[in-house]
């Protein structure tokens, strides 16, 4: 691993996993989701193609799955034109370093979240004290610690465009982290969620392993700001998305899609916030 670049001292394998993990879906024909463990990640880019962007960058220790997929659907020697964070939590940027050094690739994320991808500033510690499951009780075996990857990292643009995602504009939607973004396309209503929502108990091992269809808020046990990802949320419904992927659960559609937000938006503090926790 380059000298340049260094994950948090904390960075380790997480032994956590769901009966989707490996599994693809191809939700559109530019848009196609690969989990890892317990999260998900988007390649856009049509298949017949060898052009695509990563969103995303997965589980620590996921570099060969990742560039396997991307091998497969792409070509071997085909490499993304950039990778889009929605935000630099563990799970989202588990691979980033080992897909920089074999690609070359710059990496975008929200300015906000700059701290926490150079090194300067750790995310607030995960809250084992919330109100929820088994996987909030063993939150504090995640890593927290900045990652530094400031030679590749440069900010999504402030006109809102999405680097090499024609189509695309980045929503900002903290809450979960301060530079939390979600992605969104106004000619189909295709919203990458990123964790301003997600579609299963995130806090729950048992919903986690099964994969349980159940919108809530982000996960529980990383969300510091409730105000903030409840305004996030209503800022989403608002765009009336006709498909949502999101970062943990199953993709959801149409009018089951809204009628669903809608109900987030509505019942947040009943659905999504918790009873306790040191961030309430």
């Amino acid at each position: 691993m380059s000298k340049e670049m260094n994950y948090g001292d904390d960075y380790k394998f997480i032994p956590a996993t769901s009966i989707g993990s490996g599994v693809g879906k191809e939700l559109l024909t530019d848009l196609y989701q690969h989990t890892i463990q317990v999260v998900n990640l988007f390649f856009y880019g049509d298949s017949d193609s060898n052009e695509f962007v990563l969103i995303d960058a997965g589980m620590p220790r996921s570099f060969d799955d990742i560039k396997a997929v991307a091998a497969e659907r792409f070509g071997e020697d085909t490499r993304p034109k950039a990778v889009i964070l929605t935000h630099g939590h563990f799970d989202h940027v588990g691979a980033i370093i080992e897909l920089i050094e074999h690609w070359d690739v710059p990496v975008y994320a929200h300015e906000l979240e700059k701290p926490y991808l150079t090194g300067e500033k750790d995310y607030p510690e995960p809250d084992s004290s919330v109100e929820g499951g088994l996987v909030a009780k063993m939150s504090p075996i995640f890593p927290n610690e900045a990652i530094d990857i400031r030679n590749h990292l440069e900010p999504l643009h402030s006109d809102g465009s999405v680097p090499h995602m024609p189509g695309f504009r980045w929503v900002h939607t903290p809450g979960h982290t301060p530079g939390h973004v979600s992605l969104f396309r106004d000619e189909d209503g295709t919203l990458i969620v990123g964790d301003a929502f997600v579609t299963v108990r995130q806090d729950s091992l048992y919903k986690v392993f099964t994969q349980e269809k159940e919108i809530s808020g982000p996960p529980r046990y990383l969300t510091t700001d409730w105000q903030q990802a409840w305004d996030s949320v209503k800022k989403l419904a608002e765009l009336k998305p006709t498909l949502a992927a999101t970062g943990h659960g199953v993709p959801l559609y149409g009018d089951a899609l809204n009628e669903d937000l809608s109900d987030l938006v509505q019942n947040f503090e009943e659905i999504a916030i918790p009873d306790h926790g040191k961030y309430i």
